[in-house]
């Protein structure tokens, strides 16, 4: 319930009383109608190449940190250990530190709100964070925003996405009408811009971002043809290719995500294709950046991290030789030829459009 979340019920006042009546300054403290700032400029450490973000007005450095790579109900996938509450918040600082402003999270990924709100501490205005909102009743929307507002311990997000599995719940004319409760939040300044993710509804999502209504799009695009627990078409590729042209052309910030297809070309290759040498693993994350960074429309590569040498790893990639190499092309093939025969790969469906494939785990 809304008056359960701290702050709350000033905010409804706010609206309705004293800014209506005064339009003035709050006397204790900032309001959700107040918080966006009016300008906003992130300065980045110049250690990461920068690409600019779409029509957001930002230029930001081109590798993010993904949200899901670090929690409980996901680390397991992954192929590493869970770092301590305290070490996953200090990896959110070293990503800072090193250079990173894109932070994404989302409303259901455990403790991954909590962790980035702890780790961006004192340096909230100097970042770009988007979160996610995963139910599919249009009347649940605010209590989503407002529960990542409390999680993140934060008075606003840089952006609120509609994400892939209300989208494959809903269709199209649903996840309009979740966009249409997103809008009205940022009116009340409780985000500045409005996204939507997809790792397998790329037809619906070309649909929503025709509209014209959104300002950046999360996509599954990596080397690997997988979305989250499933492979994608020969005729899901089509149209996320159209949902790149659309994305592009309307001049959104395009996000790259499955960047190491779920980490399969990450740490978890080795548990995959055991008779890969190990300096063939080390070469898989590298090849997979540079593969994607092929397309300059792409504006920021998602990356989830489970240990600060990610990060370190995936920088010194980016300060290096872009260009996509044979060698790499070569590598990524012969990897992903045997990963495909792997029977946890060959179990996994192909999916021709979102349909309800993906596990509702997000449940509304």
């Amino acid at each position: 319930m809304r008056d359960e979340i701290p702050g709350l019920e000033r905010r409804s006042f706010l609206k309705t009383g004293l800014l209506a009546a005064a339009g003035a300054a709050v006397v204790n403290g900032p309001s959700a109608l107040a918080a966006v700032p009016a300008e906003k400029k992130i300065a980045d450490a110049g250690a990461i190449p920068t690409r600019k973000f779409g029509k957001t007005g930002h230029t930001l450095p081109i590798l993010g940190m993904g949200g899901s790579a670090m929690v409980q109900m996901f680390i397991r996938a992954y192929g590493v250990p869970l770092l301590s509450m305290d070490d996953r918040v200090a990896m959110v600082r070293h990503a800072y530190d090193k250079g990173v402003r894109y932070f994404d999270t989302a409303r259901v990924y455990g403790e991954s709100e909590s962790i980035m709100g702890k780790g961006l501490k004192g340096v909230r205005d100097n970042v770009y964070l988007a979160t996610k909102m995963h139910f599919t009743d249009p009347a649940k929307v605010r209590q989503s925003v407002e529960t990542s507002l409390k999680q993140l311990d934060m008075d606003y997000v840089d952006c609120v996405q509609v994400h892939s599995p209300a989208i494959e719940a809903v269709g199209f004319e649903g996840a309009m009408k979740l966009h249409a409760e997103l809008v009205k939040l940022r009116d009340e300044k409780m985000l500045r811009f409005i996204g939507c993710t997809t790792h397998v509804a790329f037809e619906t999502v070309h649909q929503m971002l025709s509209t014209g209504g959104f300002d950046q799009v999360l996509l599954a695009y990596g080397y690997f043809r997988k979305g989250m627990d499933t492979i994608l078409s020969h005729r899901n590729l089509e149209f996320r290719d159209m949902c790149l042209a659309k994305a592009h052309e309307l001049n959104l910030g395009i996000v790259a995500m499955k960047v190491m297809g779920a980490n399969i070309l990450g740490h978890n290759a080795k548990n995959l294709v055991a008779d890969t040498e190990a300096d063939q693993l080390a070469k898989l994350p590298p090849a997979a950046i540079r593969w994607v960074l092929q397309d300059d429309r792409v504006s920021m590569l998602n990356i989830g991290a489970s240990m600060p040498s990610d990060f370190d790893q995936n920088i010194a990639t980016l300060k290096g030789d872009l260009k996509f190499t044979n060698e790499d092309r070569m590598l990524l093939a012969k990897f992903s030829a045997k990963a495909y025969e792997v029977d946890a790969i060959k179990q996994m469906k192909v999916t021709q459009e979102g349909g309800r494939q993906i596990r509702m785990y997000y449940d509304s």
